[in-house]
């Protein structure tokens, strides 16, 4: 990712079609955009390989509102330009799969939304973040549905530009937030105080702990920022339970 790299807004929109997305991704990536600040969500996948990545078949996610075991597979070739590929659970939704940014955001920080909102499910996830309460509910709607959405962050000033990338590409619903997705640190985290409120207030001071050392292990072994969340992630899931509060802090027993 280009060190200047500042994103500043995020553009979104709805796709209708498996096909069109390809179609897009690849267009952003051309456009400038770096593949971590690319993110997909949608239910009607065609599956192609297994999964690889921070969820297994026998992770059992978000907090109260877990349903069981919930697994699935790498899906198309333009999934597998970005990272961070997820298959979760979302009510209203059922199980999504979710690849960049947002997957690890579902994942982690946002599930105490989800748990602190009577069920409003991904609504209550997107105005956490910023978008407006009207646009989420409709992406909610477009998703149950079987359509896709596509996310990407960018600078403040070539918002426009996308929007039209985006709508040439066949997207619908198309806007622009000040809003971008949460990550956890600015490089090393070096103590709790510099992990993001969104990932710090959702981890007990232990937890913060252990997610601070995995994420640094992994990022100096491969200097992805996105491999190092996951892994961070993927080690908290381990090693804690969330409470009734979506905060994750009860130490699993190990047998």
């Amino acid at each position: 990712m280009p060190e200047d790299y500042k994103a500043q807004r995020t553009v979104s929109a709805i796709f209708q079609e498996q096909q069109q997305i390809d179609n897009a991704i690849r267009r952003l990536i051309d456009r400038g955009i770096p593949q971590d600040h690319i993110s997909v969500m949608g239910k009607n996948f065609q599956s192609n390989t297994r999964i690889t990545g921070f969820i297994t078949k026998k992770d059992v996610i978000l907090g109260g509102l877990r349903t069981g075991a919930i697994f699935g597979s790498l899906f198309g070739s333009f999934l597998s330009l970005l990272t961070g590929v997820g298959v979760l659970f979302i009510p209203f939704l059922g199980p999504v799969v979710a690849a960049g940014p947002l997957s690890a955001v579902l994942l982690g920080a946002a599930s105490g939304a989800i748990a602190g909102s009577a069920g409003a499910g991904l609504v209550s996830i997107f105005v956490a973040l910023g978008m407006p309460e009207e646009k989420a509910a409709v992406y909610q709607t477009r998703l149950e549905a079987g359509e896709f959405l596509v996310m990407a962050e960018v600078p403040e000033g070539k918002g426009g530009e996308i929007q039209l990338l985006l709508e040439s590409a066949g997207g619908q619903e198309i806007a622009i937030n000040s809003m971008t997705l949460p990550r956890p640190c600015a490089g090393t985290c070096n103590s709790p105080e510099d992990l993001s409120p969104e990932v710090r207030n959702h981890l007990s001071p232990d937890a913060q702990i252990t997610f601070i050392q995995r994420y640094n292990a992994v990022l100096a072994e491969t200097a992805d920022a996105m491999k190092a969340e996951q892994a961070a992630w993927e080690m908290i899931h381990q090693e804690y339970e969330e409470d009734e509060n979506g905060v994750w802090s009860k130490s699993k027993v190990t047998v």
